[in-house]
């Protein structure tokens, strides 16, 4: 049973991310929006059972709700805590192939997403898990890479510009004509 460390303000207002005393997954990431997604997952299920929980994030030591923005975090605090706290730890887990970038993109031959893929991996993934989400790469159309935001930074207002803006900024010394887009 995970004990409940900290609980921290994400720079999304509609997201908490709270840290736990021991890992809930061996770096092992689940990502969910919606309670159908979540349907085979004990964890998430219970959260999706709240009432205004709109997205489920977690990884090791951390596990980042999302809001629809219309409930008072201290009374919804309250209600997610005991399903957190009786999650059981799920150590033996396989990472969900797809959770960070699509079978198409993975199996690229395209030294482009290749490198932006690694670049990604590198240098924005570890400052958005810090702030409750990750990013997943959807594939590269033309010009355009689609690119999707989980967790806490799925509804952040700052992901979809500046996050977003400095991504295409290190993706352009990859291949200057790639636009970013999230979708």
């Amino acid at each position: 049973m995970p004990k409940i460390k900290e609980i921290e303000r994400t720079p999304n207002p509609d997201a908490m991310r709270f840290v736990l005393g021991e890992p809930l997954t061996n770096g092992v990431t689940r990502s969910f929006e919606n309670s159908e997604e979540a349907e085979h997952d004990e964890l998430a299920k219970s959260l999706f059972d709240i009432e205004h929980v709109i997205n489920v994030y977690y990884v090791d030591k951390y596990i980042t709700v999302t809001q629809d923005g219309n409930a008072v975090w201290s009374e919804l605090l309250r209600k997610l805590a005991p399903p957190i706290r009786e999650a059981k730890p799920q150590l033996d887990l396989t990472e969900d192939e797809e959770v960070h970038a699509t079978k198409e993109v993975r199996d690229t031959d395209d030294p482009r997403l290749q490198q932006i893929n690694q670049m990604l991996d590198e240098q924005v993934r570890p400052y958005l898990l810090a702030d409750g989400g990750g990013l997943k790469i959807l594939g590269l159309d033309g010009n355009r890479l689609k690119v999707h935001y989980q967790g806490a930074c799925g509804t952040c207002p700052t992901a979809t510009s500046g996050t977003l803006y400095a991504i295409e900024s290190m993706v352009k010394r990859i291949d200057p004509e790639i636009q970013v887009i999230s979708v």
